[in-house]
């Protein structure tokens, strides 16, 4: 699974300290907040991602391919209410003290809905393996140094960590997946075995997650105006901005990260011919 794909393109608890007890955010808020970001339409997104990379899993590793009994599996783990569910629980225990009422006023804005709508296009466009080749090559055709447009987007992906972020989601997402199969039955490693062979992985994992950061936010951006970019570079540069892109990636590791043990241990299950 391609964890870079959490890229948004994104139990509350008191805080306290030996005098002072800082509330953390309400339910409601972190809800306005979610309505702000589009969260419902990219679960939908998801879900239909979700759908055909367990497709390609079958295609790869089942005798028979894809069936309806491993689509219904599939179909389960990737419901939207329950793809919620896992990036709230993850979102909330991460998210802290942190005001949101910047953070909702800005994904409130006409700019910020602007960003929501532009990144949603390009998460449903990069569905298409055609539109994401196209856009990989605009992105290795670039040269530097960059125009201040792609300039902008950047400072807004170091700012923000993506690279590193992704990488680390995305083997993270691996090594689940492997520990599925393995409690499942379908392969025989040791744990050692297990994380050297996705540690492994990580030089090709940070060069191709490179590639589909800034061809992703290239497309993703291109209608947007290089002032448009840049507020969303100030905003990511304050406190709320950061914690808020903490709490993002927390909730969608764990998501990741549940959905790639549970499709590792069904997979391994269907391989053995059990029943699902």
């Amino acid at each position: 699974m391609n964890a870079a794909k959490t890229l948004a393109g994104w139990g509350f608890a008191l805080v306290v300290t030996a005098t002072t007890a800082f509330a953390a955010p309400k339910p409601a808020e972190v809800d306005a907040l979610f309505e702000a970001l589009g969260m419902e339409a990219m679960f939908e997104v998801l879900r239909e991602e979700g759908l055909s990379y367990g497709d390609d899993l079958a295609d790869q590793m089942l005798p028979g391919g894809t069936g309806p009994s491993w689509q219904a599996v599939v179909a389960r783990l990737h419901d939207p209410e329950s793809l919620e569910e896992l990036v709230r629980a993850g979102f909330d225990e991460s998210i802290g003290d942190v005001e949101l009422a910047p953070l909702i006023a800005f994904f409130g804005s006409e700019t910020g809905q602007r960003i929501i709508e532009m990144e949603l296009a390009a998460r449903r466009a990069f569905m298409d393996e055609d539109t994401e080749e196209a856009a990989r090559d605009l992105f290795r055709e670039t040269q530097e140094p960059y125009d201040a447009h792609l300039t902008a987007i950047q400072r807004f992906i170091e700012v923000n960590e993506l690279i590193d972020m992704n990488v680390v989601g995305a083997l993270n997402a691996n090594y689940m997946f492997m520990r599925g199969l393995m409690q499942g039955g379908a392969v025989e490693m040791s744990e050692e075995e297990v994380l050297s062979d996705v540690w492994g992985q990580e030089g090709t994992t940070r060069m191709d997650t490179h590639e589909w950061v800034y061809s992703f936010l290239m497309l993703a951006y291109e209608p947007l105006s290089t002032e448009e970019v840049q507020a969303y570079v100030t905003l990511s540069e304050t406190p709320e901005g950061a914690a808020l892109n903490r709490a993002l990636f927390a909730g969608f590791d764990r998501m990741y990260g549940t959905i790639s043990l549970s499709l590792g241990l069904a997979l391994a299950r269907q391989m053995q011919g059990e029943s699902l």
